[in-house]
């Protein structure tokens, strides 16, 4: 009897054995759904017999490597440290950078009266979806959602700033002064300052129809470079107009829907050379001479030049002209120039394009904008004037980089740092440090028990500007410590009398 149970328990032992095997040895794959980039692949497992629920066993496809005593195949796969391809990682001295220019952006744009916005960074992808060969729209970084749905993370901000608004139905008082600061996406090749994630600062006027509006903007935009410690040695801007090769287009016979097309395609002149996309401007209609003709024109660097060729009452000249004059007014009239060259890659615009750029020419353009009247319109509102400018975060740090005008963000920058002598008067140091926190400071408490020589290098270090010492003989007499890190000085102060000291030294450092 005892035989024939152990030949019973080893036979359901292997039949046991043999249909967890045959699991996995069952995969059915679906088919793959391509739809643009998107792809979904399932995996499904059954168990055989059909119906019924699947064993955990089934669902793990990872069980065999778990359970196996093959020590090699149970080795840890090490992490990939670095962040995907062309994003970036942003440890304390990054973020203190970050903090310390979008609150440059924030102050010039309080200052010129503008509301600050946000939209979701998850947008539909049939927002920018335009036609007219831009290259964004092969930039996008899209799929479907678990619903079924066509998102993309955005790659620009202003198609969500025109989606809000029509969203209001006409609720909106106008003019409309907003700006942001949105983190935007795009699979394009990484060069020094572009990357394929960014932070951009947008800055948009909308209900003005007027050049007042890009005056305007062009003005901030000088005003945040002065503020940085950049000169107009070191940054100019271009402008132009979309009007001006709508003139000659319109003397060439080129039908005026074809227009944005056309500028899409003229603004890659700058990156490739005429017979790389001699095709597609033939394609519209505009053969060699036309093209030829064209290009001539957008060598024009004075607006006398242009109005040469242009037609006597150009409405493109008359704009640029008194555009020319209120940079004049602003002050900034030696940061802008006339360049007909500059037309800017993205269809929407309708008028005034500008482009900041390095001025010793090494690096790509720093800053552009322009109008885009007819942008709620291409949604299917109501035709509305706008204007605005986008501004990558990247390229303006390599720029401060380059001129050597970028603060250093190494330290974090306490106001004081304190700590205790002693574990006994640990509990003295948090009311010290609570006590200062109140006043306004920013404070560092020394949570372990440090020597003072790893205190003081820590506190400059961090570029602290003062370290409060909580020690028994002052603590004694109700006071502690407090050394000047850059005098060097050192001086008793009364417990009591510590928020008093913190407003006091915050009047003289400011």
């Amino acid at each position: 009897m005892q035989i024939f149970c152990t030949a019973m328990f080893t036979l359901l032992l292997q039949l046991r054995r043999a249909t967890v095997a045959s699991a996995f040895q069952q995969p059915v794959m679906t088919s793959a759904r391509n739809v643009g980039h998107r792809s979904s692949l399932i995996l499904l497992a059954k168990e055989e017999g059909g119906g019924g629920r699947s064993s955990a066993a089934v669902a793990d496809k990872d069980l065999l490597s778990k359970t196996s005593t093959d020590k090699q195949s149970n080795a840890k796969v090490a992490l990939d440290t670095n962040p995907p391809k062309g994003t970036r990682d942003f440890y304390p001295p990054e973020m203190r950078l970050q903090s310390w220019l979008f609150n440059q952006w924030r102050q010039v744009a309080a200052a010129y009266g503008f509301s600050e916005y946000d939209a979701p960074v998850l947008e539909s992808e049939s927002l920018y979806t335009r036609k007219a060969g831009e290259e964004v729209t092969q930039q996008l970084y899209n799929f479907e959602d678990k619903g079924g749905r066509n998102v993309a993370l955005r790659p620009e901000m202003t198609p969500s700033l025109a989606r809000m608004v029509m969203a209001k139905k006409g609720g909106l008082p106008l003019p409309l002064k907003w700006y942001s600061i949105p983190q935007c996406w795009r699979y394009e090749r990484m060069t020094r300052g572009r990357r394929r994630e960014h932070y951009q600062w947008n800055m948009d006027i909308w209900g003005v129809d007027g050049i007042e509006a890009e005056a305007e903007l062009l003005s901030a935009m000088v005003t945040f470079f002065k503020n940085v410690g950049l000169t107009s040695d070191d940054v100019g801007i271009k402008v132009n107009s979309r009007n001006v090769i709508g003139e000659v287009l319109t003397e060439l016979g080129v039908p005026e829907e074809k227009f944005a097309a056309t500028c899409v395609l003229v603004d890659k002149l700058e990156k490739v050379q005429l017979d790389a996309i001699q095709g597609e401007l033939e394609g519209l209609g505009l053969e060699r001479s036309m093209i030829e003709k064209l290009t001539d024109v957008l060598t024009n660097k004075s607006i006398e030049s242009i109005s040469a060729v242009l037609p006597d009452d150009s409405n493109a000249v008359q704009e640029l002209t008194k555009l020319f004059e209120l940079c004049e007014a602003y002050g900034i009239g030696d940061w802008v120039m006339f360049d007909a060259s500059v037309v800017r890659g993205l269809a929407y615009y309708t008028g005034v394009v500008f482009e900041a750029f390095d001025r010793k020419g090494v690096l790509r353009a720093v800053a552009g904008g322009g109008r885009y009247d007819k942008l709620l319109e291409t949604f299917g509102g109501e035709p509305t004037p706008a204007a605005g400018f986008g501004f990558g975060d990247a390229v303006i740090v390599e720029l401060l980089k380059e001129r050597n005008v970028l603060p250093s963000f190494e330290g974090s920058g306490y106001d004081s740092v304190v700590f205790a002598l002693s574990e006994d008067l640990y509990a003295v140091a948090i009311q010290v440090a609570s006590k200062l926190r109140a006043a306004g400071q920013s404070v560092d408490l020394i949570l372990e028990n440090k020597k003072p020589k790893w205190v003081f290098k820590h506190a400059s270090r961090n570029e602290a500007k003062y370290c409060v010492i909580v020690a028994d003989d002052e603590y004694q007499n109700g006071e502690v410590s407090v050394k000047d890190l850059s005098a060097g000085e050192q001086k008793a102060v009364k417990i009591d009398s510590l928020e008093k000291w913190a407003k006091e030294v915050s009047s003289t450092n400011n």
